[in-house]
Protein backbone atom coordinates (compact mmCIF):
# COMPACT_ATOMS: atom_id res chain seq x y z
CA UNK A 1 0.00 0.00 0.00
CA UNK A 2 2.82 2.41 0.79
CA UNK A 3 4.66 1.66 -2.44
CA UNK A 4 1.62 2.79 -4.45
CA UNK A 5 1.90 6.32 -2.99
CA UNK A 6 5.69 6.51 -3.05
CA UNK A 7 5.78 8.93 -6.04
CA UNK A 8 3.52 11.39 -4.20
CA UNK A 9 5.75 11.16 -1.13
CA UNK A 10 8.83 11.82 -3.27
CA UNK A 11 7.23 14.87 -4.88
CA UNK A 12 6.00 16.33 -1.61
CA UNK A 13 8.96 15.62 0.66
CA UNK A 14 11.81 14.82 -1.75
CA UNK A 15 13.58 11.52 -2.39
CA UNK A 16 16.20 12.24 0.27
CA UNK A 17 13.75 12.83 3.12
CA UNK A 18 11.62 9.82 2.22
CA UNK A 19 14.72 7.62 2.03
CA UNK A 20 16.00 8.95 5.35
CA UNK A 21 12.65 8.03 6.90
CA UNK A 22 12.80 4.60 5.24
CA UNK A 23 16.23 3.92 6.69
CA UNK A 24 14.97 4.97 10.12
CA UNK A 25 11.92 2.70 9.88
CA UNK A 26 14.11 -0.19 8.71
CA UNK A 27 16.41 0.24 11.70
CA UNK A 28 13.44 0.39 14.09
CA UNK A 29 11.93 -2.66 12.42
CA UNK A 30 15.14 -4.63 12.97
CA UNK A 31 15.04 -3.72 16.66
CA UNK A 32 11.38 -4.73 16.79
CA UNK A 33 11.98 -8.19 15.31
CA UNK A 34 14.82 -8.83 17.74
CA UNK A 35 13.12 -7.65 20.94
CA UNK A 36 9.49 -8.79 20.80
CA UNK A 37 8.31 -10.79 23.79
CA UNK A 38 5.11 -12.26 22.33
CA UNK A 39 4.36 -13.60 18.82
CA UNK A 40 1.56 -11.08 18.23
CA UNK A 41 4.07 -8.24 18.61
CA UNK A 42 5.78 -9.41 15.42
CA UNK A 43 2.91 -7.94 13.40
CA UNK A 44 3.80 -4.45 14.63
CA UNK A 45 7.46 -5.06 13.82
CA UNK A 46 6.36 -6.14 10.34
CA UNK A 47 4.41 -2.90 9.84
CA UNK A 48 7.46 -0.81 10.72
CA UNK A 49 9.73 -2.96 8.53
CA UNK A 50 7.22 -2.70 5.70
CA UNK A 51 7.37 1.09 5.82
CA UNK A 52 11.15 0.94 5.61
CA UNK A 53 10.97 -1.57 2.75
CA UNK A 54 8.58 0.59 0.75
CA UNK A 55 10.96 3.57 0.88
CA UNK A 56 14.18 1.69 0.08
CA UNK A 57 13.39 -1.23 -2.27
CA UNK A 58 12.79 -1.67 -6.02
CA UNK A 59 10.50 1.26 -6.86
CA UNK A 60 12.55 3.55 -4.61
CA UNK A 61 15.83 2.48 -6.22
CA UNK A 62 14.42 3.29 -9.65
CA UNK A 63 13.35 6.73 -8.39
CA UNK A 64 16.85 7.36 -7.06
CA UNK A 65 18.54 6.39 -10.32
CA UNK A 66 16.10 7.87 -12.87
CA UNK A 67 16.93 11.60 -12.44
CA UNK A 68 20.61 11.00 -13.13
CA UNK A 69 20.58 8.53 -16.03
CA UNK A 70 18.60 8.29 -19.26
CA UNK A 71 20.46 6.50 -22.08
CA UNK A 72 22.72 4.70 -19.57
CA UNK A 73 19.87 3.77 -17.24
CA UNK A 74 20.07 0.00 -17.98
CA UNK A 75 23.67 -0.07 -16.74
CA UNK A 76 22.89 2.15 -13.76
CA UNK A 77 19.89 0.11 -12.64
CA UNK A 78 21.83 -3.12 -13.15
CA UNK A 79 24.59 -1.91 -10.85
CA UNK A 80 22.13 -0.56 -8.30
CA UNK A 81 20.12 -3.77 -8.06
CA UNK A 82 23.28 -5.87 -8.05
CA UNK A 83 24.39 -3.84 -5.07
CA UNK A 84 21.22 -4.92 -3.31
CA UNK A 85 21.88 -8.56 -4.24
CA UNK A 86 25.47 -8.43 -3.02
CA UNK A 87 24.17 -6.93 0.21
CA UNK A 88 22.24 -10.17 0.70
CA UNK A 89 25.44 -12.18 0.35
CA UNK A 90 27.23 -9.97 2.88
CA UNK A 91 24.55 -9.53 5.50
CA UNK A 92 23.35 -13.13 5.83
CA UNK A 93 26.64 -14.51 7.21
CA UNK A 94 27.28 -11.23 9.05
CA UNK A 95 23.92 -11.50 10.83
CA UNK A 96 24.57 -15.11 11.79
CA UNK A 97 28.04 -14.31 13.12
CA UNK A 98 26.84 -11.37 15.19
CA UNK A 99 23.86 -13.28 16.58
CA UNK A 100 26.05 -16.22 17.58
CA UNK A 101 28.60 -13.92 19.19
CA UNK A 102 26.39 -11.33 20.89
CA UNK A 103 22.77 -12.49 20.72
CA UNK A 104 19.91 -11.29 18.55
CA UNK A 105 19.03 -7.98 20.32
CA UNK A 106 22.62 -6.68 20.41
CA UNK A 107 23.25 -7.81 16.81
CA UNK A 108 20.09 -6.01 15.71
CA UNK A 109 21.10 -2.85 17.53
CA UNK A 110 24.53 -2.95 15.86
CA UNK A 111 23.09 -3.46 12.38
CA UNK A 112 20.42 -0.78 12.88
CA UNK A 113 22.95 1.74 14.17
CA UNK A 114 25.29 0.97 11.28
CA UNK A 115 22.45 1.50 8.78
CA UNK A 116 21.67 4.92 10.19
CA UNK A 117 25.32 5.94 10.56
CA UNK A 118 26.21 5.00 6.98
CA UNK A 119 23.03 5.64 4.99
CA UNK A 120 21.81 8.91 6.48
CA UNK A 121 24.93 10.93 5.49
CA UNK A 122 25.12 9.22 2.07
CA UNK A 123 21.43 9.86 1.43
CA UNK A 124 21.65 13.49 2.50
CA UNK A 125 24.66 14.12 0.27
CA UNK A 126 23.74 12.26 -2.91
CA UNK A 127 19.95 12.07 -3.07
CA UNK A 128 19.04 15.61 -2.07
CA UNK A 129 20.39 17.34 -5.22
CA UNK A 130 18.74 16.78 -8.59
CA UNK A 131 20.61 17.11 -11.88
CA UNK A 132 19.52 19.88 -14.23
CA UNK A 133 21.17 18.18 -17.23
CA UNK A 134 22.62 14.71 -17.92
CA UNK A 135 25.90 15.32 -16.07
CA UNK A 136 26.05 18.57 -14.09
CA UNK A 137 26.91 19.67 -10.62
CA UNK A 138 23.99 19.94 -8.23
CA UNK A 139 21.55 22.75 -9.12
CA UNK A 140 20.08 25.18 -6.70
CA UNK A 141 16.76 24.80 -4.96
CA UNK A 142 14.97 26.88 -7.59
CA UNK A 143 16.17 24.54 -10.36
CA UNK A 144 15.00 21.54 -8.35
CA UNK A 145 11.56 23.04 -7.92
CA UNK A 146 11.24 23.87 -11.62
CA UNK A 147 12.19 20.32 -12.56
CA UNK A 148 9.77 18.83 -10.08
CA UNK A 149 6.93 20.93 -11.46
CA UNK A 150 7.87 20.05 -15.02
CA UNK A 151 7.53 16.31 -14.48
CA UNK A 152 4.25 16.15 -12.59
CA UNK A 153 2.26 13.02 -13.32
CA UNK A 154 -0.51 13.31 -15.89
CA UNK A 155 -1.90 9.74 -15.84
CA UNK A 156 -4.12 8.61 -12.98
CA UNK A 157 -3.86 5.14 -11.51
CA UNK A 158 -7.29 4.31 -12.92
CA UNK A 159 -6.22 5.28 -16.43
CA UNK A 160 -3.06 3.19 -16.09
CA UNK A 161 -5.12 0.14 -15.13
CA UNK A 162 -7.04 0.60 -18.39
CA UNK A 163 -3.92 1.18 -20.48
CA UNK A 164 -2.96 -1.83 -22.61
CA UNK A 165 0.73 -0.97 -22.26
CA UNK A 166 0.51 -1.06 -18.48
CA UNK A 167 -1.71 -4.14 -18.31
CA UNK A 168 0.54 -6.25 -20.54
CA UNK A 169 3.68 -5.04 -18.77
CA UNK A 170 2.45 -5.43 -15.21
CA UNK A 171 0.58 -8.65 -15.95
CA UNK A 172 3.58 -10.30 -17.58
CA UNK A 173 5.96 -9.49 -14.75
CA UNK A 174 3.40 -10.36 -12.09
CA UNK A 175 3.16 -13.81 -13.67
CA UNK A 176 6.92 -14.10 -14.04
CA UNK A 177 7.58 -13.07 -10.46
CA UNK A 178 4.84 -15.42 -9.22
CA UNK A 179 6.68 -18.34 -10.85
CA UNK A 180 10.09 -17.08 -9.75
CA UNK A 181 9.29 -16.47 -6.07
CA UNK A 182 7.37 -19.73 -5.86
CA UNK A 183 10.28 -21.67 -7.33
CA UNK A 184 12.82 -20.03 -5.04
CA UNK A 185 10.70 -20.87 -1.99
CA UNK A 186 10.71 -24.58 -2.88
CA UNK A 187 14.02 -24.97 -4.69
CA UNK A 188 16.00 -26.28 -1.71
CA UNK A 189 13.33 -28.91 -1.01
CA UNK A 190 13.28 -29.90 -4.69
CA UNK A 191 17.06 -30.25 -4.94
CA UNK A 192 17.86 -31.75 -1.53
CA UNK A 193 16.93 -35.36 -2.46
CA UNK A 194 19.35 -35.17 -5.39
CA UNK A 195 22.16 -33.06 -3.91
CA UNK A 196 21.73 -33.28 -0.14
CA UNK A 197 21.11 -30.21 2.02
CA UNK A 198 24.60 -28.75 1.56
CA UNK A 199 24.60 -29.36 -2.20
CA UNK A 200 21.16 -27.79 -2.52
CA UNK A 201 22.40 -24.70 -0.68
CA UNK A 202 25.34 -24.41 -3.09
CA UNK A 203 22.93 -24.76 -6.02
CA UNK A 204 20.90 -21.84 -4.66
CA UNK A 205 24.11 -19.81 -4.38
CA UNK A 206 24.93 -20.67 -7.99
CA UNK A 207 21.46 -19.53 -9.03
CA UNK A 208 21.98 -16.20 -7.26
CA UNK A 209 25.41 -15.72 -8.84
CA UNK A 210 23.83 -16.35 -12.24
CA UNK A 211 21.15 -13.78 -11.41
CA UNK A 212 23.80 -11.13 -10.84
CA UNK A 213 25.66 -12.17 -14.00
CA UNK A 214 22.50 -12.14 -16.13
CA UNK A 215 21.44 -8.72 -14.90
CA UNK A 216 24.93 -7.30 -15.43
CA UNK A 217 25.18 -8.66 -18.97
CA UNK A 218 21.76 -7.40 -19.97
CA UNK A 219 22.43 -4.00 -18.41
CA UNK A 220 25.53 -3.56 -20.54
CA UNK A 221 24.18 -4.85 -23.86
CA UNK A 222 20.55 -3.68 -23.80
CA UNK A 223 21.01 -0.03 -24.72
CA UNK A 224 18.13 1.08 -26.99
CA UNK A 225 17.26 -2.43 -28.15
CA UNK A 226 13.71 -3.77 -27.95
CA UNK A 227 13.17 -4.14 -24.22
CA UNK A 228 9.92 -6.07 -24.44
CA UNK A 229 11.59 -8.62 -26.69
CA UNK A 230 14.46 -8.87 -24.21
CA UNK A 231 11.92 -9.54 -21.46
CA UNK A 232 10.17 -12.19 -23.57
CA UNK A 233 13.45 -13.99 -24.20
CA UNK A 234 14.27 -13.70 -20.50
CA UNK A 235 10.97 -15.38 -19.52
CA UNK A 236 11.53 -18.10 -22.12
CA UNK A 237 15.05 -18.73 -20.79
CA UNK A 238 13.65 -19.15 -17.29
CA UNK A 239 10.94 -21.48 -18.60
CA UNK A 240 13.63 -23.71 -20.12
CA UNK A 241 15.43 -23.81 -16.78
CA UNK A 242 12.20 -24.57 -14.94
CA UNK A 243 11.45 -27.45 -17.32
CA UNK A 244 14.83 -28.97 -16.48
CA UNK A 245 14.13 -28.49 -12.77
CA UNK A 246 10.72 -30.12 -13.23
CA UNK A 247 11.57 -33.26 -15.16
CA UNK A 248 15.36 -33.40 -14.95
CA UNK A 249 17.27 -35.91 -12.88
CA UNK A 250 20.94 -36.06 -12.07
CA UNK A 251 23.23 -33.18 -11.27
CA UNK A 252 23.95 -32.11 -14.86
CA UNK A 253 20.36 -31.37 -15.87
CA UNK A 254 19.47 -29.85 -12.50
CA UNK A 255 22.54 -27.59 -12.43
CA UNK A 256 21.78 -26.50 -15.98
CA UNK A 257 18.24 -25.76 -14.84
CA UNK A 258 19.54 -23.62 -11.99
CA UNK A 259 21.83 -21.72 -14.37
CA UNK A 260 19.15 -21.02 -17.00
CA UNK A 261 16.58 -20.06 -14.38
CA UNK A 262 19.13 -17.96 -12.48
CA UNK A 263 20.29 -15.97 -15.51
CA UNK A 264 16.83 -14.45 -15.75
CA UNK A 265 16.14 -13.90 -12.05
CA UNK A 266 17.68 -10.46 -11.64
CA UNK A 267 16.19 -9.08 -14.83
CA UNK A 268 12.62 -9.51 -13.57
CA UNK A 269 13.33 -6.64 -11.17
CA UNK A 270 15.34 -4.34 -13.43
CA UNK A 271 13.48 -4.72 -16.75
CA UNK A 272 10.02 -3.36 -15.81
CA UNK A 273 11.19 0.21 -15.09
CA UNK A 274 13.40 0.14 -18.20
CA UNK A 275 10.44 -0.83 -20.39
CA UNK A 276 8.25 1.77 -18.69
CA UNK A 277 10.93 4.41 -19.36
CA UNK A 278 10.46 3.86 -23.10
CA UNK A 279 6.67 3.72 -23.14
CA UNK A 280 5.44 6.31 -20.63
CA UNK A 281 5.97 10.02 -20.10
CA UNK A 282 8.70 11.03 -17.66
CA UNK A 283 6.17 12.54 -15.28
CA UNK A 284 4.21 9.29 -15.11
CA UNK A 285 7.18 6.97 -14.72
CA UNK A 286 7.31 7.02 -10.93
CA UNK A 287 3.60 6.29 -10.62
CA UNK A 288 3.80 3.52 -13.24
CA UNK A 289 6.72 1.77 -11.53
CA UNK A 290 5.24 2.13 -8.04
CA UNK A 291 1.81 0.81 -9.05
CA UNK A 292 3.35 -2.05 -11.00
CA UNK A 293 5.61 -2.95 -8.06
CA UNK A 294 2.67 -2.99 -5.66
CA UNK A 295 0.59 -5.19 -7.98
CA UNK A 296 3.48 -7.58 -8.55
CA UNK A 297 4.19 -7.90 -4.84
CA UNK A 298 0.53 -8.62 -4.14
CA UNK A 299 0.49 -11.39 -6.76
CA UNK A 300 3.76 -13.12 -5.93
CA UNK A 301 3.11 -13.01 -2.17
CA UNK A 302 0.78 -15.99 -2.68
CA UNK A 303 3.20 -18.00 -4.84
CA UNK A 304 4.98 -20.05 -2.14
CA UNK A 305 1.67 -21.10 -0.56
CA UNK A 306 -0.01 -22.00 -3.87
CA UNK A 307 2.96 -24.01 -5.16
CA UNK A 308 3.22 -25.64 -1.73
CA UNK A 309 -0.44 -26.66 -1.84
CA UNK A 310 0.07 -28.15 -5.31
CA UNK A 311 3.13 -29.98 -4.04
CA UNK A 312 1.12 -31.47 -1.16
CA UNK A 313 -1.67 -32.42 -3.55
CA UNK A 314 0.67 -34.38 -5.80
CA UNK A 315 3.29 -35.26 -3.17
CA UNK A 316 5.95 -34.09 -5.60
CA UNK A 317 7.12 -31.11 -7.63
CA UNK A 318 6.18 -32.13 -11.16
CA UNK A 319 2.78 -30.42 -11.02
CA UNK A 320 3.76 -27.14 -9.28
CA UNK A 321 6.99 -26.66 -11.22
CA UNK A 322 5.29 -27.64 -14.48
CA UNK A 323 2.60 -25.02 -13.85
CA UNK A 324 5.32 -22.49 -13.05
CA UNK A 325 6.93 -23.21 -16.43
CA UNK A 326 3.57 -22.66 -18.16
CA UNK A 327 3.16 -19.37 -16.28
CA UNK A 328 6.58 -18.25 -17.51
CA UNK A 329 5.64 -19.09 -21.11
CA UNK A 330 2.42 -17.10 -20.68
CA UNK A 331 4.46 -14.15 -19.37
CA UNK A 332 6.79 -14.41 -22.37
CA UNK A 333 3.82 -14.12 -24.73
CA UNK A 334 2.00 -11.43 -22.78
CA UNK A 335 4.92 -9.03 -22.61
CA UNK A 336 5.20 -8.89 -26.41
CA UNK A 337 1.44 -8.56 -26.89
CA UNK A 338 1.90 -4.78 -26.93
CA UNK A 339 5.31 -4.74 -28.54
CA UNK A 340 5.96 -1.58 -30.53
CA UNK A 341 5.72 -2.16 -34.23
Amino acid sequence: MLVIYLPEAHRRFGIARVTLAGVGFSALGILGWANVQQPWQLFFAALVSGAGWAATSGAAINAMVAPWFDHERPKALSLAFNGASIGGFVFTPLWIGLIVQFGFPIAAAAIGAAMVAVLWPVTAQFLRPRPSSPAPASPGRADWDRQRDAVMATASRGSLLRDRRFVTLSGAFALGLFAQIGLFAHLVTRLAPEFGSSGAAWAISLTTVCAIAGRTILGWVLGDRDRRMAASVNFALQACGTILLTWGSGWISLVCGCVLFGLGVGNLISLPPLIAQKEFAAGDLGRVVALMTAINQTVFAFAPAILGALRDLEDGYTLPFGIAACVQVAASLMVIANRAK
